[in-house]
């Protein structure tokens, strides 16, 4: 049966290969919205590590060039905008942060620890860091205030590095990174993604910036936790107090739950273009390969009646049709296959889990042999209404 399925295909090879090449770059297409789709829905699914809600973000732009020079009077006022901004009625903590939760952008460091190459994304933070965004503690302990006259650097990580750098054992009380630095892990958090739920688990680290201190430099914004039902009106009143301190310094505030729209939006919107060509593209496809099968009923016609006549079912015939297509679908979706698994084999997108490539994979044929289905049922069904005597005046 199949020898002679291979033999119907060859026979007309040139129609088949164009039809094979639609569905092999219909497949890749499916593919990448499909393994995308996965992706960010499996990332949704995950706990976020951190609480976004009431909480609102204060960019502070302190006029200056760049972010790596300091002067004793802006440590003084970022301390005092700390202390201004806590003593306010509907606020509950506030702490000084270099990153923002939702934002594109990250600060990555890599380390040589242990022989191997450790990549991380990290933020600096203020002491009460955790009373704003609420980490889950997995481990040991967070900042103190005490922390700031250690001789050495203090670091909170999350389960992802301090598995990727410590395997199995206990990072509590390890060195990390460069011994000389004395940077050592005081606690563990959950995984915790800044970027929001729709990126992945990456390796990150906390590090302890010392609020008032001359050696660090004032952070660039300020999270601050709000009561529940505090009105939005509370963030004029917000910035009005910060410019009071601060009459040289300009502040923007931003709602947490505004910058996660935001980064939805930015991370759905190739998926959902991605996906409005998708379904473009297969209804085009959809509707060659209807067209193919209809002309190929046409051109058939004699061949399928003397099949009939000598002695073949009307449902053998519509399987042979059947059969035919999904043959040249299998061939398509092989070289597709072939293709797409040379990305988890060559680690060419390391972020992406070599479970959701096989769901965008399984997705993609899925999708394909569905198409083929849809398409081939109505031309099967009409070939197998085929009598024997319209095959003699067919001409």
């Amino acid at each position: 049966m199949m020898r002679h399925l291979f033999k119907m295909v060859w026979n007309r090879k040139r129609t088949n290969a164009l039809l094979i090449l639609e569905i092999f770059f219909s497949f890749l297409v499916v593919f990448v919205v499909g393994t995308l789709g996965i992706y960010f829905w499996s990332n949704y699914r995950r706990p976020l590590g951190f609480a976004w809600e009431d909480v609102v973000s204060v960019n502070i732009d302190m006029k200056q060039v760049s972010d790596d020079t300091h002067t004793p009077e802006q440590v003084a006022t970022f301390a005092r905008l700390l202390r201004e901004v806590q003593a306010l009625d509907p606020v509950e903590a506030v702490a000084g942060s270099m990153g923002v939760p939702f934002e594109l952008g990250t600060s990555t460091g890599l380390h040589e620890y242990g022989g191997r190459s450790i990549e991380f994304d990290f933020n600096e933070v203020t002491q009460d860091f955790d009373k704003v965004m609420r980490p889950d503690l997995a481990r040991g302990r967070w900042f103190q205030p005490a922390d700031a006259a250690l001789a050495w650097e203090p670091l909170v990580i999350d389960q992802d590095l301090a598995r990727t750098a410590f395997g199995d054992e206990d990072p509590v009380g390890k060195l990390f990174g460069d011994p000389e630095r004395q940077r050592r892990v005081i606690g563990v958090v959950r995984d915790y993604r800044s970027g929001g739920e729709l990126t992945g688990v990456r390796n990150y680290l906390f590090n302890l910036k010392r609020a008032g201190h001359p050696d660090d430099r004032p952070a660039r914004n300020l999270l601050v936790r709000l009561r529940p039902g505090t009105p939005a009106a509370f963030e004029e009143e917000l910035i009005e107090r910060l410019q009071a301190v601060a009459p040289e310094w300009s502040f923007e505030a931003r709602p947490l739950w505004q910058l996660r729209e935001s980064a939805f939006r930015l991370r759905l919107t190739p998926v959902i273009a991605g996906a409005v060509v998708a379904f473009f593209l297969l209804l085009m496809v959809g509707l060659g390969l209807l067209g193919v099968l209809w002309q190929n009923l046409l051109q058939r016609t004699r061949e399928i009646g003397l099949r009939r006549a000598a002695g073949a079912s009307r449902a053998e015939v519509h399987r042979q049709i059947v059969l035919e297509q999904l043959l040249v679908t299998t061939l398509g979706v092989l070289l597709g296959t072939a293709l797409v698994v040379q990305i988890p084999v060559l680690d060419l997108v390391g972020f992406i889990r070599p479970g959701v490539f096989a769901g965008g994979i399984l997705l993609a044929m899925a999708t394909m042999y569905l198409l083929t289905a849809l398409c081939v049922l109505y031309p099967s069904m009409m070939a197998s209404r085929i009598q024997p005597a319209e095959a003699l005046r067919y001409e």
